[in-house]
């Protein structure tokens, strides 16, 4: 059904863990699994559409997946046999897919849409947990190279005016993904995490802050504290950034799961 207001989209910018663990049952992830279903209870109404902005697709100009049935990418190495077993057969959704193009392409960023890229795990490992029936049409979007924050924001502000009602857009990252420090549990990890995800919480969820100065933050989020430590590069924040320009506003629900020793963040608007 179209509308006009972005208000009828649940945005939601997620951390999803490492790699399939949370779907072997990894009890490192329990909380995070816990988290993902106390979402779809505060969503009330399963999503006609799904789209997905995952920290695992990165391509020279934004790109959609456009097949009606995309494959699985098992994209991680080392785990056992089942990991590669796991099945989520979502279908595609090609019709949302031109549309976002079409937006994309209008506010000024190239966008082309792709016939043989899959879902990755930062799709279908969420997605599983969420809605495991795999009945819901699913696109995923990528990330652009450069991983500028700005243009993220204004990709996700050309996606506000979708004419799809009940759509759920989702931004598969992480808040914090110091690889080197996440296996290093330490007094310092906990420090700079807390003081990285203290900055992000008060920027994505206080309604006090002006729009212009929560946009400013997220674009220069590079000056929030211990910043490239928590991400030395950016691919698992900037979900978040088209999550922001998506909403525009500040988020409605801020849930903080532990996952894997880590304390994380997620945010639903």
């Amino acid at each position: 059904m179209p509308y006009d207001s972005p208000t009828h989209h649940n945005v939601l910018y997620l951390s999803h863990g490492g790699g399939p663990m949370p779907l072997l049952g990894d009890a490192g992830h329990r909380d995070m699994v816990d988290t993902l279903k106390r979402i779809i209870e505060e969503m009330l109404k399963k999503p006609a559409a799904v789209i997905v902005v995952s920290a695992h697709w990165e391509t020279d100009v934004a790109s959609v997946t456009h097949s009606p049935s995309p494959p699985l990418i098992y994209d991680y190495y080392g785990f056992l046999e089942a990991a590669y077993r796991i099945a989520y057969p979502a279908p595609g959704a090609p019709a949302l897919a031109e549309e976002i193009c079409r937006r994309v392409n209008e506010a000024g960023y190239d966008c082309v849409t792709d016939d043989r890229r899959g879902f990755d795990h930062g799709m279908f490992v969420p997605l599983k947990i969420m809605y495991p029936d795999a009945d819901i049409p699913c696109v995923q979007l990528s990330l652009v190279r450069g991983l500028d924050p700005e243009k993220h924001i204004r990709i996700g502000e050309a996606l506000r005016g979708l004419g799809y009602d009940n759509l759920l857009v989702i931004g598969s990252g992480f808040s914090f993904h110091n690889m080197e420090a996440f296996f290093s549990p330490s007094p310092e990890r906990t420090e700079k995490n807390d003081a990285f995800r203290s900055w992000l919480i008060r920027t994505c969820s206080d309604a006090a802050l002006p729009e212009t100065e929560r946009r400013r933050r997220l674009v220069h989020w590079e000056e929030a504290p211990f910043a490239r430590y928590c991400h030395p590069r950016a691919e698992h924040l900037l979900p978040l950034h088209v999550c922001y320009g998506m909403a525009g506003r500040a988020c409605r629900d801020v849930f903080t799961p532990v996952i894997f020793g880590v304390a994380a963040a997620t945010f639903l608007w």
